[in-house]
């Protein structure tokens, strides 16, 4: 166990029988929150574009529904959403395509913001219709310090994931009157396949850890355990949140 973590029981979290919808879900964040959600006794549903990974994480829990989708496709998207009754949605699929000013490409632009950003919506209006006649809900936005913090070479992704945390308090303050909940948590470069685009390389990862007050990388676990709370009523009272996860950059 990581120094500081303490054991919290899944079952506090109230999440048995409930129907937990998450995107990006074949590795990384996404797929660390599927199991977790599993163990809590959640009815998982987990979209990822990668059939290969999905049957991987069905392999470790049986009950997991699948999806194989490409969420840059807003159409197919709505297709294979379209009978879904989710009562909590996870929005985790991303992408990061960094390339510094002067070098900024319209292709990356536009992979980056239909999935960071546009995807999301279009996930969350899919899964609308059943939140809203339940008049019962929580969706949790993955962000990113980037969102909050400017970092070399992040200019597109940057401000994808702020466009997101804006969102985020849009749609809060939107579907507050259905009892349907929005937050955002905003982590630092987490320990993830994802994360070694833009942080293999040793003298690079040391100049940001040394910026983190607590001198390290969160892992998948730090994330989940904010993303579960958020999910869940303990935080019955808290909408429109953008939640870094970060070890203290945005605080410097």
């Amino acid at each position: 166990m990581e120094p500081g973590r303490s054991i919290v029981s899944l079952a506090e979290y109230g999440l048995k029988n409930k129907t937990a919808l998450v995107t990006g879900a074949g590795s990384g964040i996404g797929y660390v929150i599927c199991k977790q959600l599993y163990k809590a006794g959640a009815h998982v549903i987990a979209v990822s574009r990668t059939l290969e990974h999905l049957e991987k994480l069905k392999q470790e829990c049986q009950e997991i529904q699948i999806i194989c989708c490409n969420l840059t496709d807003w159409e197919a998207t709505e297709h294979a959403l379209k009978y879904t009754k989710a009562d909590l949605v996870v929005n985790n699929a991303g992408v990061a395509l960094l390339e510094p000013v002067g070098h900024i490409t319209e292709s990356a632009f536009n992979k980056t913001f239909n999935l960071n950003t546009k995807a999301a919506i279009n996930v969350i209006q899919c899964c609308l219709p059943h939140m809203k006649s339940n008049k019962h809900g929580a969706i949790v936005n993955i962000s990113s310090q980037a969102g909050i913090s400017a970092i070399q070479d992040h200019a597109v992704y940057a401000a994808s994931k702020a466009a997101l945390d804006q969102l985020t308090r849009v749609f809060a303050l939107e579907l507050g009157q259905y009892n349907i909940r929005v937050n955002s948590v905003n982590p630092t470069v987490t320990l993830t396949p994802m994360s070694q685009v833009g942080w293999s390389d040793p003298a690079k990862a040391k100049g940001m850890k040394d910026k983190i007050p607590l001198g390290r990388f969160a892992t998948p676990e730090d994330v989940t355990d904010a993303v579960l709370y958020l999910l869940s009523d303990k935080s019955a009272m808290i909408t429109g949140t953008i939640l870094p996860i970060d070890g203290g950059f945005t605080a410097c």
